[in-house]
Formats: C-alpha cells, structure tokens, sequence
C-alpha cells in the first residue's frame, strides 16, 4: 500500500533532527540566562549586604543622659541636664564623655548656644598623662560651637572650625543665636570632616604635611603622640557657656568603605 506525503508539511526526517537541535539549543540557551540572571542577583546581593550603612545609634535619648558619663566613667549628676528634650549644658560640672570608643564615623547633632558663648565637641578623645602645659587630661580633635558674633576670634576657633588647627571655608553659613545648627563630623582612617548647615566647611588628613605644620605651629605641639590614636570617646565641652543638643546620633562607618 502507498503512504501518502503530506505536501504542504512535509515530515523529513532531516527537518525532526533540525527542529530537536534548535529545541536543545533553546532550552540551553535559557538555561544559561537563568543561571547567568540568578548569579548576577546573587552578586548584587552580596554586594548590598557587604556595603549596608550600620544604623544610625541615637547617643541621646531625648529623655536621660543614659550612655554618657563624667571623665571618670561615672554618672553625671551636676552640670547637664535634659530640658523640653533637649539635652542641655546648664552650669560648670565638667564635660561629659560617651561610655564608648568610636573609630571611624558619621556623627550628627544640632545645636545653639548662648549668646557669646564657647563650647565644642570632641572626639576620637583620649587619655595623655602629660597633656597641655605637662598636666594629665583627656585631649581630642574639637569641633568648635560658638557665638561668632557675640566676639571677635581668630578663624581656627570660630564655629565650626577644627579647633585651633583649621578654619572653616567660605561656605560656612551660621544660624543667629536662637536657633538650632545642623552639624556633621566624618571620620575614615586619617580623613576628617566638618559640616555645618549642609555644608563642608572642613576637610583635613592627619596623615598630610599640612597637618603636621599645623599641628606643630599650634599649643599642641607639646603633647606627644597627640591626635595619633585610632579611636576614642566623644565628649561634650563644658566651657561655662550653656548649650543645647538635641538628634545627636552616630554611624560607625565600615574601614573598607
């Protein structure tokens, strides 16, 4: 009995062999975009986990002085206090220091002082036995608050500045007295910055030749080893000026960023 060939589709077995090649030859190919898709989300995962910002560590709680401490390590009892949740530098009673050391970070706060006031924020603080003038204290890198209109000052210990070192950029732009600055000091390795207002109004390397000049044309010359420590507490000033912080948080920030 003859087979009858369908003409318009013609069933060769050539044609079969072609038709299950290219099916393989499909299903490899989205096969391998799979894998290709799934390795590539999984590096950029890995990626994502790797360089995650630490959160943010409230130091101040808006309601204690839970988390600082006098120089010693005690509670504070005299000098600060919270108001309206504010924390608040009242009357001489020493600065206060955070219970932790912090190397490399992002710390943020706000805040106003009194009219020809003087106060600062230090960090990376450490204890020298023999300190300014051969007398022990706790010595750190300071971010300068202060009243620059109230009196006449020399840039390196204006607002802002990094006390007695550098002074603030043109783009300093200070509030009046009343109302709250917004402030930001960035430290990584040797690198540091002071922010004020949304803007960078200082930039240093403790590693740099200009720091070392400056360093050595300045009272802390003195003071061996001075600012050479890798971490330290951060400290609130207590100059006999009342002040007012509040949002006062810390990142710490990954060394390999």
């Amino acid at each position: 009995m003859r087979r009858t060939i369908n003409k318009k589709n013609p069933i060769h077995p050539l044609n079969i062999m072609l038709h299950s090649k290219n099916r393989s030859l499909s299903m490899t190919a989205i096969q391998g975009s799979t894998k290709a898709g799934l390795f590539f989300l999984g590096f950029v995962l890995c990626q994502s986990i790797i360089h995650a910002e630490e959160p943010r560590i409230h130091l101040f709680d808006g309601k204690s002085l839970s988390g600082w401490t006098t120089e010693e390590g005690k509670p504070v009892t005299k000098g600060w206090a919270v108001e309206d949740g504010l924390l608040v530098c009242t009357q001489r009673g020493g600065a206060i220091y955070t219970e932790d050391e912090y190397g490399d970070f992002d710390l943020r706060f706000q805040w106003k002082i009194a009219k020809r006031g003087n106060s600062g924020v230090k960090y990376r603080v450490a204890f020298y036995p023999k300190g300014l003038w051969g007398n022990p204290g706790w010595l750190g890198c300071e971010y300068q608050l202060f009243d620059d209109s109230g009196r006449s000052v020399s840039p390196q210990q204006s607002a802002g500045a990094l006390y007695g070192l550098y002074e603030p950029n043109d783009r300093k732009q200070l509030k009046p007295i009343g109302e709250f600055n917004d402030s930001r000091i960035v430290v990584r390795g040797t690198k540091i910055e002071h922010w004020l207002n949304g803007e960078k109004i200082v930039a240093a390397d403790t590693s740099s030749d200009d720091w070392q000049k400056r360093v050595a044309q300045s009272k802390f010359n003195q003071v061996e080893n001075i600012f050479k420590n890798p971490k330290g507490r951060i400290q609130l000033q207590d100059h006999g000026s009342k002040v007012w912080f509040r949002e006062i948080t810390i990142r710490v920030l990954d060394e390999s960023m």
